[in-house]
């Protein structure tokens, strides 16, 4: 009696072994889809970057780069940038010189 008790817990140890070993497989797996997906679009990115970067150096790819930066003004022009003031606060027009 008393050894076939002690194969039952071993036994209930063992499942729960394998359970448990079974979450922490899947929870890995899981894990690894996420990094392997994460991955790929990080391949994808590098690509197109090497793609990019062998093109600016091939024939012509300076005049590339030129007319896809249209917002570059030429070196003989000026180019002027407004910049609105910020407005006064309430405590800042009030706090000029008062007159009697």
């Amino acid at each position: 009696m008393v050894g076939l008790t002690i194969k039952a817990a071993l036994a209930i140890v063992a499942g729960v072994s394998l359970v448990r070993l079974a979450m922490a497989y899947q929870e890995r797996m899981e894990r690894q889809g996420e990094l392997s997906a994460v991955l790929q679009i990080e391949k994808a990115k590098l690509t197109k970057a090497r793609e990019r970067f062998d093109q600016l150096f091939t024939t012509e790819g300076e005049q590339r780069l030129l007319r896809e930066q249209s917002q570059w003004i030429a070196p003989d022009r000026l180019r002027v940038v407004w910049k609105q003031a910020p407005f006064p606060s309430v405590e800042q027009a009030g706090s000029g010189p008062s007159k009697p």
